[in-house]
């Protein structure tokens, strides 16, 4: 059972990370464009337009997203709670896995979004 309660701690990690980051960056991004901290694209360092928007998209995102994955990331694991330890490693392998995929895809509606309302170079489209 100790495992089982591992893995689940390590498998809410992604999703409460992404509540975490995402409620930062819609409350608390950083206002200057910066190298260290933050959501950073090319695009989304054009300026600081591109920054605050950017920021405040991926936000949003990764606010729900997270929502999202923390009942996605608990049920699997609920149907092999007291099973052996490989059965729980692989399941808890899968779910950390699907996580990374939908992180790293949760890039892909940001840097969409960027373009529909920013031209190449940062400024706003006239609608």
């Amino acid at each position: 059972m100790g495992f089982w309660i591992f893995m689940l701690i390590m498998d809410l990690l992604t999703p409460l990370l992404m509540l975490v980051f995402g409620s930062l960056s819609l409350k608390r991004a950083p206002k200057e464009i910066n190298f260290i901290y933050g959501y950073r694209t090319t695009m989304s360092m054009k300026n600081k337009d591109t920054w605050q928007f950017a920021h405040a998209c991926f936000g949003r995102l990764w606010s729900r997203i997270g929502l999202i994955l923390l009942p996605v990331s608990i049920i699997p694991l609920l149907f092999v709670m007291g099973g052996n330890e490989n059965t729980v490693a692989i399941v808890g392998g899968v779910v950390c896995a699907v996580q990374v995929v939908v992180l790293l895809a949760s890039i892909v509606p940001v840097e969409k979004a960027l373009k529909r309302t920013f031209d190449r170079d940062g400024n706003r489209k006239l609608d």
